[in-house]
């Protein structure tokens, strides 16, 4: 589909709400609990919503939830666009094989309610030192190994979930993350091209990358490494601060069009090397939904440079 600068989807992330795997109040709230929190992602403006698993995992509702979850969403005026999964890595040596298929049971829901694009990652459970730190990236997590068996699995499994998404007229975007099989552009880039499944892209968030208190590549790099294969993309931003004197680097999450990521660059160079997706706004720490609502603003002042502005 081809959008406009004005119908360019751009959702909102729940990562700003109540955790479902720590408030089940929210897994089993009733339909208004959902319609409040809704209402709230509509008066900051939003048209699309992602409803991400870490806020309500929909594919664990009964069908009938489902479809009272549907109708308050419709209600509320948002239209789901895409809805991202978060640390249900398919490789993990204890729930690899319950995620995968958890994986599975996501896109069949996503095709059920009309959602054509799912975000998959490899991200890992958050580790007891991350879960305490007040920015878990910035405490050590857990990495994927440097087995090729281990690899294998990953392309295998991930191979799978594309030609089931296929199948059901569904795009997959893998999320890139650090320490794992998508936490460099190289690796991810790799990692899609032995896939090889036209509907399994990447979601390029290199925001996950650009806060580490570690060196790392330089963001236009990876934006060029991996725009070209992108089908879904979070969008969020840091400041970063590198001490060459010491060492010493210090980022914080801030908006997008002042964080280190030159946004304008990075979105013009993906629509021109064919980027189609929607953006899923994304923002850490404070009035995160008041962020998010700046930066699809922001987005939207960028796209008529490169999109028709109709």
């Amino acid at each position: 589909m081809e959008y406009t600068a004005q119908s360019w989807p751009i959702a909102a992330a729940m990562i700003n709400f109540s955790v479902a795997e720590t408030d089940p109040s929210v897994q089993d709230a009733p339909a208004e609990g959902w319609a409040s929190t809704l209402r709230q992602v509509r008066r900051a403006g939003f048209d699309h919503l992602d409803p991400t698993d870490s806020w309500l995992r929909v594919a664990d509702l009964s069908s009938e939830r489902r479809r009272e979850f549907a109708s308050v969403v419709a209600e509320t005026g948002l239209a789901m666009v895409s809805l991202s999964t978060a640390r249900r890595s398919v490789i993990d040596p204890e729930r690899g094989e319950r995620n995968l298929a958890y994986c599975h049971r996501v896109l069949e829901v996503c095709a059920e309610l009309g959602i054509g694009t799912v975000s998959i990652g490899l991200l890992p459970t958050l580790t007891p030192r991350q879960q305490r730190a007040l920015w878990f990236w910035t405490a050590p997590g857990q990495v994927d190994p440097d087995d090729p068996e281990v690899w294998a699995m990953a392309v295998r499994r991930l191979r799978e979930l594309g030609d089931h998404a296929a199948s059901i007229g569904i795009t997959i975007g893998l999320e890139m993350y650090e320490d794992t099989y998508l936490g460099t552009a190289d690796s991810a880039v790799r990692l899609v091209q032995q896939i090889d499944s036209p509907n399994v892209g990447l979601n390029p968030d290199i925001g996950n990358l650009v806060r580490l208190h570690r060196p790392i590549e330089h963001w236009r790099s990876m934006i060029e490494k991996t725009a070209p294969y992108a089908t879904y993309w979070h969008v969020k931003n840091y400041s970063r601060t590198e001490d060459e004197s010491t060492g010493a680097i210090h980022t914080a999450p801030t908006s997008m069009e002042l964080g280190v990521i030159d946004y304008r660059f990075a979105i013009g160079y993906a629509i021109e090397h064919g980027y189609r997706g929607a953006f899923l706004t994304e923002h850490y720490g404070g009035d995160g939904l008041s962020v998010s609502a700046t930066n699809r603003e922001y987005i939207r002042r960028l796209l008529p440079n490169f999109v028709s502005a109709a």
